[in-house]
């Protein structure tokens, strides 16, 4: 009797052309603070090679030790892969997908969208790697259609988008386009035609130099591209320590040293070290091998209260 009077009283209220209210989100990434914050002015927890995950000590090529919903569940929301083809399918992968394959993208994305599916006031941030340089409609565009992903991917305005143009994490939400994707290279339409969900990374996001072998993090603005100005552009931190194995030029990450390099005032020197570079501003991803050890989040939580004058975990 009841859901069919309320039925009815929203059929009349149609009817009527009266507009009825829109539930909004008061609780975005967890914190009710984030909802009226900007995404161009929110830090997220990263994670590098995100795919390239195993407990295994002897993996010398894995990055993370946990997987992708435990990932999550720590609080990281953005993911960085690399992809790659491996018998015709898209995989992500280190180089030759021999040292370490992480599976195909569509499972992958699949695994995400499920944590989506049961996490519906959270924004999320995917960077991927292109340097095969692989069709954008024809071979990354169908595993977003295949896992769902491009019904909640995000399409901006204009692009690219200023720094202080991007909606908060509410608006986000309420739309129901919570996922914002990067593509390294191919998505300015070089590598077919543009998919508008899938967005030109360095035109929006500048990164620092990767693959660093020294501890400090010396920053510099390493790859950006116009037209917009290096202040107007999102940014991040390449987090992430290396080991040059035997002086050969081989790198692989440093789990011994991770509770050092992800710890608090690491992350925080890196990111004063960068800020002047941002005009200032906090970066807005900070991404991580082993996610799962140090103080990431702690880290972002100081330099939020530092640069805004409130504590957020993002």
């Amino acid at each position: 009797m009841r859901l069919s009077v309320l039925f009815t009283l929203s059929t009349i209220y149609v009817a009527l052309g009266v507009i009825l209210p829109t539930k909004r989100a008061t609780i975005c990434n967890g914190h009710a603070e984030l909802c009226t914050r900007p995404y161009g002015n929110t830090t997220f927890l990263g994670s590098h090679d995100s795919y390239a995950f195993s407990s295994d000590p002897l993996a010398l090529a894995r990055d993370q030790e946990v997987d992708i919903p435990t990932q999550l569940g720590l609080g990281v929301r953005f993911l960085q892969a690399e992809g790659h083809l491996n018998d015709g399918v898209l995989h992500f992968c280190h180089t030759s997908c021999l040292l370490f394959d992480g599976g195909t993208v569509v499972d992958y994305l699949a695994t995400v969208k499920t944590w989506l599916d049961a996490n519906p006031n959270e924004v999320l941030t995917l960077l991927f790697t292109n340097s095969d340089g692989l069709s954008i409609p024809d071979v990354w565009a169908p595993t977003f259609v295949a896992a769902g992903i491009d019904t909640v991917s995000y399409v901006p305005p204009t692009n690219p988008m200023t720094r202080s143009d991007w909606p908060t994490l509410g608006e986000m939400i309420d739309s129901g386009k919570r996922v914002i994707t990067f593509m390294d290279a191919g998505a300015d339409g070089t590598d077919g035609a543009p998919v508008d969900y899938i967005l030109p990374e360095f035109t929006m996001l500048w990164e620092p130099p990767f693959d660093s072998t020294e501890p400090s993090f010396p920053c510099s603005v390493d790859r950006i591209a116009g037209p917009l100005s290096t202040v107007d552009h999102l940014n991040m931190l390449n987090h992430n320590l290396d080991i040059n194995v035997f002086d050969t030029g081989v790198l692989v990450s440093d789990p011994e040293d991770a509770s050092t390099t992800n710890g608090v005032a690491s992350i925080l020197a890196d990111a004063n070290g960068c800020a002047p570079l941002a005009g200032g501003v906090a970066p807005n991803f900070v991404m991580l091998d082993f996610v799962n050890i140090g103080a990431g989040l702690q880290a972002i939580q100081l330099y939020e209260r530092k640069c805004f004058g409130v504590i957020l975990l993002v």
